[in-house]
C-alpha cells in the first residue's frame, strides 16, 4: 500500500492549503501600501481570533520569543515574579525570568497534573511583578485554569499582571482575555492557525503597557512599543516574515468561513473540533485498555497517554510512522519513552481522527495487548461523535470543573493532587 505522510503532532500542525496557495504568491514588498494594507487586515483579524480589544503584536519568531518579549518587556532586574510550572515549557517561563534577572518564586504540580488555586494564592507576594503560565501545557496534555487564576489575582488585590502562554491554547481552549483580565495573551502560527512556524503573536492590556514603560530589562529586536508604533502605520519595526503573513491572512479567512464570515464563531467552531476529536481519542485509547496522562485535566490540544508498563513509549511512534507514515510525538526530556501524545489542534477533522484510531488498533494487534479486538477503539470514538452535542467544548474545558466562563470563588480551589 502506499502512504501518506500524516502530521498528529503539537507543532508543527498540518498545513492548510489555502495558506499554502497565499505563502507562494506573496511576492510583496513590505513597504508598499499592499503590505500596509495586509498587515492591518491581519492585525485587526488577530484581535477578533484571540478575543479581545487590546492590541496585538507581531513577531517573527517562533513562540519562546513571544515569551522572551513579555518577560523583557514588563520586568526590570530583580523583580520577583511568579511562574507556575507543571511540565517543560512551564520551566521555559522559570529560565527566561532568571536569564533576566527575575527573582523567582514558582508554584509546580508534577506532570501530567495541574496546580492548585490556594497555593496560587498563597504564592503571591506584595512585590510580585508578573505570573507567568501556560494555558495548555503541550508537554504533558494538561489544560489550566487560567481563568481561575486569574480571579485568584484579582481577589488578592496585588498588582501582578497575568502573561499566559496559550501558543496551543488558542484554538482549543475558550479563552476570555478582557473578561478574566489577562495582561498579555501569546499565541504561535504553527499551531492552531495551521501555517509553518515563525510568526508569534502577543495581545497585550493597557496596564502591560503602562508597565513596559517603568520596565528596565534590556529589549531592542523584541521592543515591543516599536511594534506597536510601525504597528499603527500598518508596518513592522524590522523585516516582517511577508510569506508568512500572508498565510495567517489566508488561515484567518478560512475560520471565518467555517462560519459564514463570522470569525468569532469560526474560532468557537475551531475549538469545539479540537474537544471533539480529543474526547474521541481519549475514549478509543481507553478502550484500547491504555491509561491517559492527564485524565483529570486534559488538554484538546494534545492527548498524553502512557504506554503498557515495561513498553517504551516510542513504540507506538514508530509504528505508526513506519506502517502509516502517521506522525506522533514522544514525551519531551525526561518524559521521553514514558508517554506518547496526539495532537487535535488546528487542521485536524473528524475523519483524520477516525483514521489515527484505526492505525493504532493495528498496532494495538501487532503489539499484541491484552484484551484487545478489532473495533473497539472504533466503536469507542464513533460513540463520543454521535453523542456530542454542538455546545459540549463549552462545558467542558476548564479544570476547576466548572463552564469556562466562570468566576473562580474566593476560597475555591483545585482538589489536591
Amino acid at each position: 500500500m502506499i502512504r501518506k505522510t500524516r502530521l498528529f503532532t503539537p507543532g508543527p500542525t498540518p498545513l492548510l492549503p489555502a495558506a499554502q496557495f497565499a505563502m507562494a504568491a506573496a511576492d510583496i514588498h513590505h513597504r508598499t501600501p499592499e503590505f500596509r494594507a495586509l498587515y492591518t487586515k491581519v492585525l485587526r483579524d488577530l484581535k477578533t481570533f484571540v478575543g479581545t480589544k487590546n492590541d496585538v503584536i507581531l513577531l517573527a519568531s517562533s513562540g519562546t520569543g513571544a515569551m522572551e518579549a513579555s518577560v523583557s518587556n514588563l520586568t526590570s532586574p530583580g523583580d520577583r515574579v511568579l511562574v507556575l510550572s507543571a511540565g517543560k515549557f512551564g520551566e521555559r517561563w522559570v529560565s527566561l525570568a532568571k536569564a533576566f534577572g527575575c527573582d523567582v518564586d514558582v508554584v509546580s504540580a508534577p506532570y501530567g497534573q495541574t496546580f492548585d488555586l490556594e497555593e496560587v494564592r498563597r504564592a503571591l507576594k506584595i512585590e510580585t511583578r508578573a505570573v507567568f503560565m501556560q494555558a495548555t501545557e503541550t508537554s504533558t496534555g494538561v489544560r489550566h485554569c487560567v481563568s481561575g487564576v486569574a480571579e485568584v489575582l484579582k481577589q488578592s488585590g496585588k498588582d501582578a499582571v497575568l502573561v499566559v502562554d496559550a501558543i496551543t491554547g488558542l484554538g482549543t481552549t475558550h479563552i476570555n482575555m478582557d473578561g478574566w483580565g489577562v495582561d498579555v495573551l501569546i499565541g504561535g502560527s504553527q499551531k492552531a492557525v495551521m501555517i509553518p512556524p515563525g510568526l508569534s503573536y502577543l495581545a497585550v492590556s493597557d496596564r502591560a503597557w503602562e508597565l513596559m514603560e517603568i520596565s528596565l530589562n534590556p529589549r531592542y529586536y523584541f521592543d515591543l512599543r516599536k511594534e506597536r508604533k510601525s504597528a499603527a502605520k500598518g508596518e513592522s519595526a524590522y523585516t516582517p516574515a511577508v510569506a508568512l503573513i500572508a498565510a495567517l491572512g489566508a488561515a484567518l479567512d478560512y475560520i471565518a468561513a467555517q462560519a459564514d464570515g463570522d470569525l468569532a464563531a469560526g474560532r468557537a467552531k475551531l475549538v469545539e473540533n479540537a474537544e471533539t476529536c480529543a474526547a474521541m481519542t481519549r475514549a478509543a485509547v481507553e478502550a484500547l485498555g491504555l491509561k491517559l496522562f492527564a485524565p483529570e485535566a486534559p488538554s484538546a490540544a494534545a492527548t498524553a497517554v502512557l504506554p503498557p508498563p515495561g513498553m517504551d513509549s516510542g513504540v507506538f511512534v514508530k509504528e505508526l510512522k513506519n506502517r502509516f507514515a502517521a506522525v506522533i510525538t514522544n514525551g519531551q526530556g525526561e518524559m521521553k519513552g514514558q508517554i506518547f501524545r496526539i495532537a487535535h489542534l488546528g487542521f485536524f477533522d473528524y475523519m483524520d481522527t477516525i483514521a489515527l484510531v484505526g492505525a493504532l488498533e493495528q498496532v494495538a494487534s501487532s503489539l499484541k495487548l491484552p484484551g484487545f479486538a478489532f473495533g473497539k477503539a472504533l466503536v469507542a470514538a464513533q460513540n463520543v461523535f454521535a453523542s456530542r452535542a454542538p455546545d459540549e467544548a463549552a462545558r467542558h474545558n476548564c479544570p476547576c470543573g466548572r463552564p469556562i466562563g466562570h468566576s473562580a470563588m474566593a476560597g475555591v480551589s483545585l482538589p489536591a493532587r
